[in-house]
């Protein structure tokens, strides 16, 4: 059994030490523990400090290319090397390296595929109330979009089973956390949490720079998410909405016609008549998104099997490159 951490990184010289330091070196039931840091064209001296710690992997990004996308390239390197649990934390020493051991419990003991570090946001001094707040309605809501029970949906301080990370796949060039919740949500996988420490400040957080922003890109990639996972309910909602309010005039129209006065309200009827329509293609659309996501479905699959032959291909070539060095 193989354990990778990956660490995306951007600019953390000076947090990158007590990171890994502070990170196991022997779990029970993990025959080996590798480090791997992902960096995302820091302009600093991340990668000497990351090979002055001995860490296992370097992978690097030439370009700054934000934080999705470095997650995305880190599961599927681990992947590469042979992962069978990959865990992921941050490289501002946020998470405690220690709880690392108790977030591949779960899936050591095949109870899950996924474990989230619940950080008990609320006992976390330099977390302002509003921050709390907005903690915790923001994993009500992931929780009714992908029916997935996670106190803290935007924790980092995650594990993947070989076979979770082989079916994520994240898009949003944003942040990762709520995406791969409700992708492992929606695609049945098996998800649990367990309660972690958590450091001092370090620094302030490059995700939260602006509220404002942060909740409208958290607000976006649920929509986003929710939509490509549930478009018929979607747009049979949106389309009965604006059904809804196009009967309206209608009825208003039809109400002042009965009564001799018709003639003056016109106008209702083509409002009306515009906004039933548009109920209707939005019903048609609702039918046409709804094969596009079997269709989606169907690439999904593809992709992962694509992923498990690249792999195995991987797997046959390092069999094959030992037994001619063992010949040698």
């Amino acid at each position: 059994m193989k354990l990778i951490i990956q660490i995306p990184c951007y600019n953390e010289e000076h947090t990158l030490p007590q990171t890994v330091n502070d990170l196991p070196t022997q779990i029970e039931g993990i025959d080996e523990i590798e480090y791997m840091i992902i960096d995302d064209g820091s302009s600093d001296k991340t990668i000497e400090v990351a090979k002055s710690l001995g860490v296992h992997h370097i992978v690097v990004n030439k370009n700054n290319k934000g934080l999705a996308r470095t997650f995305r390239k880190g599961l599927d390197e681990c992947l590469k090397r042979g992962a069978d649990i990959i865990v992921n934390t941050d490289g501002d020493n946020q998470y405690a390296g220690w709880d690392v051991a108790k977030l591949v419990v779960p899936i050591l003991e095949g109870k899950a595929d996924v474990v989230v570090g619940d950080r008990k946001t609320n006992d976390i001094e330099h977390f302002s109330p509003l921050k709390k707040l907005l903690q915790r309605v923001g994993s009500y809501v992931v929780k009714k979009v992908s029916g997935v029970k996670v106190p803290d949906a935007v924790s980092g301080f995650r594990a993947y089973s070989r076979e979770a990370a082989l079916q994520l796949n994240i898009i949003s060039p944003f942040s990762y956390t709520i995406e791969a919740l409700i992708q492992s949500g929606k695609k049945h996988m098996a998800v649990t949490h367990v309660p972690v420490e958590t450091n001092a400040k370090t620094r302030e957080s490059r995700l939260f720079t602006s509220i404002p922003k942060f909740i409208e890109r958290q607000v976006t990639t649920i929509l986003r998410m929710y939509t490509m996972y549930q478009p018929l309910r979607v747009f049979v909602l949106l389309g009965a909405l604006i059904t809804l309010i196009g009967l309206i005039p209608i009825v208003r129209f039809l109400i002042f016609y009965m009564m001799g006065d018709g003639d003056g309200h016109i106008q209702s009827l083509i409002l009306g008549g515009v906004l039933t329509l548009l109920g209707i293609i939005t019903f048609l659309i609702a039918i046409i998104a709804d094969l596009i996501n079997f269709n989606r479905q169907l690439i999904e699959q593809t992709l992962e099997k694509v992923r498990r032959m690249e792999l195995q291909m991987l797997d046959e070539k390092k069999a094959r490159d030992d037994s001619l060095k063992n010949r040698s």
